[in-house]
C-alpha cells in the first residue's frame, strides 16, 4: 500500500502542491499501528500526502460522496474520529467522541484489555461540512476503549450536544444499531486528513487477527477505499443513511501473515486468507446497547456484548 519515495514524489508533483494536507501532528502512540499515523520518515508523509491527494481526485470523480460530508468529524493529534450519539442520547447528554482503542494516548491496549473511565483531557478538532476546523473539544474521560475483539475508543466530552449545535451548528453522527450489510455503498470520512474514501463493503472476516490482536466480524471494504495512515479512527458512514456503521482502523499493507499492519482473515474453520492492500473496520451497530441514560456506559445492561474488563 506503501509507495517507493520515488514514485511518490513524482505522483507529489502530478498531483500539485495545493493538493497536499496539513503536516502530521506527533504521534501520542509508541508505535504507529493499523490505520494510525506514521510520522518515523520524511518518506512516511510524503506518500500519506500522494495517496490523500489521489483520494481527493475520487472524492470529486465520484458524485455518490457528495451524500457524505466532514460536519461532525474530529481530528485528533494520530487519528481520525467523530462526535457521535445514539439512537436513545438525548441533546442534554455529555456528547461523546468515537475512535480506534489504539489511538488511545494512554498507549495500545493489550489482548483482553479494557479500558473503563479513565480521567482524560484530550482535545479535538470539529470539522464543519467542507472540513474546516471550527473549534475544540475536550475530552474529561475515556469512557470505554479496548483491542479486543473490536478497536474502538470513546471519550466522554465536557459539552453537551446542544451545546456544541448552539456554538457551531454541527449535528452529532448517529451510530446504526443494526448489523451493516455487504454490498452497501459507505464513505470512510477521514478528519486527520480531510479525505473522502468511497466505495462499498464487500463482505465480513469472521476473524480478524493483526499481530497480538484478534477482531470479530471486522467489515472488509472493497479496494477503492484505499486508506492510509491518519485514517485510524474514522466514521465509516452509510451513504442511504449518513449514519456510522463502523470504525476505520486498518488493512494489510505488505502482504505479510497475520502481523502487525498487515492483518489476515481466519474464517470459522481455521483457513487463513491474506489480501493484500485491503483494508478493514470495525462494527459499531453493538455500542449502543451498551449505554444508558445520560450516555453512561452500563456494560451489565441487557444486549451489551462489548468485552468487558
Amino acid at each position: 500500500m506503501r509507495k517507493p519515495l520515488g514514485a511518490a514524489l513524482l505522483a507529489l508533483a502530478i498531483a500539485g502542491a495545493g493538493a497536499a494536507p496539513a503536516a502530521a501532528a506527533p504521534v501520542d502512540t509508541a508505535r504507529s499501528f493499523g490505520k494510525s499515523v506514521d510520522t518515523t520518515s520524511v518518506t512516511s508523509v510524503v506518500q500519506d500526502t500522494v495517496t490523500s491527494a489521489a483520494a481527493s481526485l475520487g472524492q470529486v470523480l465520484n458524485p455518490q460522496v457528495k451524500a457524505v460530508n466532514f460536519a461532525g468529524t474530529v481530528s485528533l493529534s494520530n487519528c481520525s474520529g467523530s462526535v457521535v450519539r445514539f439512537p436513545a442520547s438525548e441533546d442534554n447528554d455529555p456528547a461523546l467522541v468515537m475512535s480506534n482503542g489504539h489511538c488511545l494516548e494512554t498507549g495500545m491496549p493489550g489482548p483482553g484489555e479494557v479500558v473503563v473511565d479513565r480521567a482524560s483531557s484530550r482535545t479535538f478538532g470539529l470539522l464543519n461540512a467542507s472540513g474546516s476546523r471550527v473549534g475544540t473539544l475536550r475530552a474529561n474521560k475515556i469512557a470505554y476503549g479496548t483491542m479486543t475483539d473490536t478497536d474502538v475508543s470513546i471519550y466522554q466530552l465536557t459539552t453537551t450536544y446542544a451545546q456544541i449545535k448552539s456554538s457551531y451548528g454541527i449535528n452529532a453522527l448517529t451510530v446504526a444499531d443494526t448489523h451493516p450489510v455487504a454490498g452497501t455503498a459507505i464513505t470512510v470520512a477521514s478528519g486527520y486528513w480531510k479525505r473522502l474514501y468511497s466505495c462499498n463493503i464487500d463482505g465480513f472476516a469472521y476473524r480478524l487477527k493483526e499481530g497480538d490482536w484478534t477482531f470479530k466480524d471486522s467489515v472488509r471494504y472493497t479496494s477503492a477505499c484505499n486508506t492510509i495512515g491518519g485514517t485510524s479512527g474514522s466514521p465509516v458512514i452509510d451513504q442511504a443513511t449518513n449514519k456510522v456503521v463502523a470504525v476505520n482502523n486498518t488493512g494489510n499493507e505488505d502482504g505479510q501473515r497475520c502481523t502487525v499492519n498487515n492483518p489476515c482473515e481466519v474464517d470459522e474453520s481455521g483457513n487463513v486468507t491474506v489480501r493484500q492492500g485491503i483494508n478493514y473496520a470495525q462494527q459499531t451497530y453493538q455500542i449502543p446497547a451498551c449505554f444508558g441514560v445520560d450516555n453512561k456506559l452500563d456494560l451489565s445492561a441487557s444486549g451489551c456484548v462489548l468485552p468487558k474488563p
